[in-house]
């Protein structure tokens, strides 16, 4: 199979010869086989896990996203993703990178919310004139 991971602004993995991917949607794990029937998936955030001839087991860190299999070739877009072999290490990172992402959106939907409390009190202050 063809696998191809792809974030909001870049390809994060393109790769080729996978013989099989574990993923993980909000009501549990499944796995794809290259003659399984084309589907598509809601992805939770979780481990992605594609093995191939080259690398072996590749575990992937990823957020929330949606994975589509058609013929051979599988997609998958999330919104962060982080490789690795050894999960321990990928646990790690994953913590690092994912909790500083809390904090910036945290931040950052607390702008959104102001700004959006603005909006709506001149709309209303236009709408009683």
């Amino acid at each position: 199979m063809k696998l191809k991971v792809l974030l909001p602004f870049r390809i994060f993995a393109e790769k080729t010869g996978v013989t099989r991917i574990v993923a993980e949607t909000h009501t549990g794990s499944f796995g794809i086989l290259p003659r399984r029937l084309d589907c598509v998936a809601a992805l939770a955030p979780g481990i992605l896990i594609y093995e191939n001839d080259i690398e072996g087991e590749v575990y992937l860190a990823v957020d929330e996203g949606v994975l589509i299999k058609t013929g051979l070739d599988v997609l998958v877009s999330v919104r962060n993703a982080i490789a690795g072999t050894d999960l321990s290490t990928l646990r790690d990172s994953v913590e690092r990178e994912f909790l500083n992402l809390d904090e910036r959106e945290q931040s950052m939907r607390s702008a959104l919310a102001k700004m959006e409390s603005g909006f709506i009190s001149r709309l209303a202050g236009f709408h009683h004139d």
